[in-house]
């Protein structure tokens, strides 16, 4: 009997690879997606629920089954109750369930068209290239953080909205917009780095708090997430699409303020940012995709 219980699989374990709470980022920016492209949950509630399966279940689930197998040697250090250093998850199984929860992916994504299917490629590829050898591109963070900010915003906007066309390519609006924010993400990455400094530091890992020190990589962080919502306000207003440019101008003021309330003490204050300037960021990603919707036919 005691052999029997320890052959069984621990489903629990195997959830926890995947991580649900980090799953929030690439379902938002798949909803705005659907949205910039004109679909609506009450238009097409089925469509807009199988796209943010593949963001959210699917995608992010995959690459966090992935970055967990191939941090496993440092969690089994740093954070050793996890599934796969504690055996709950025993030996190669975390991988295999890694390629085949990334296979199922994208055979999923075959039903929701060419398009799709394409930038579900390009995500997975990056999920593998930012956690394994030989790219491993976690180990610096301009690069992992530009894989992380491309897959988790403008891939999942620019899926999102071939979704809502039918598999077809978005408008290259819709494509400015989500690589704009995609950029922006990239200040959000950095931001979420500052509390693994001192480890990443310890395993010489370059991300940037750890390379450029914690005020340096502030301003790098606040840079880039108020330059593309800049870019982002002036589309807008060229496309005649003012008073939704206004409600962004005002989001990124109070996020100017924030931001100058974390440049006075980053290391201490990046977690209340992330709670309070992120989610001022996000808001306007779904007020732009809104906006997108509204353009007329012939702009759009």
């Amino acid at each position: 009997m005691a052999n029997h219980r320890r052959r069984e699989v621990d489903w629990i374990a195997y959830l926890t690879l995947l991580k649900p709470i980090t799953w929030f980022p690439p379902m938002w920016a798949m909803a705005c997606g659907l949205i910039s492209a004109g679909l609506t949950p009450q238009m097409a509630p089925g469509q807009f629920l199988l796209g943010i399966i593949l963001a959210g279940p699917l995608l992010c689930g995959a690459s966090q089954i992935i970055n967990d197998w191939c941090d496993r040697h440092v969690d089994a250090i740093n954070q050793p109750e996890r599934p796969i250093p504690s055996g709950r998850a025993p030996g190669r199984s975390a991988y295999w369930f890694a390629w085949i929860w990334s296979l199922f992916a994208l055979a999923f994504s075959f039903s929701l068209g060419v398009w799709v299917t394409v930038a579900t490629l390009i995500g997975l590829f990056l999920s593998w290239a930012y956690s394994a050898p030989p790219l491993r591109l976690k180990r610096n963070g301009w690069w992992g953080n530009s894989a992380v900010a491309i897959s988790y915003e403008g891939l999942a906007w620019i899926t999102g909205a071939a979704i809502a066309l039918g598999g077809n390519l978005p408008s290259a609006n819709i494509m400015i917009i989500a690589l704009l924010y995609s950029v922006g993400a990239h200040g959000i990455m950095t931001l979420n780095d500052f509390k693994s400094v001192q480890g990443d530091r310890m395993m010489q890992l370059a991300s940037l708090p750890a390379r450029l020190g914690e005020a340096r990589a502030a301003r790098v962080a606040c840079w880039f997430m108020a330059l593309p919502q800049v870019l982002v306000i002036a589309l807008l207003i060229d496309w005649q699409l003012s008073q939704f440019a206004g409600w962004i101008a005002a989001g990124l003021a109070a996020q100017l303020l924030a931001m100058r309330r974390l440049l006075s003490d980053p290391k201490k204050l990046a977690p209340w940012y992330n709670a309070v300037g992120v989610t001022l960021y996000v808001a306007g990603m779904m007020v732009a995709a809104n906006a997108i919707s509204a353009l007329p036919q012939a702009l759009a």
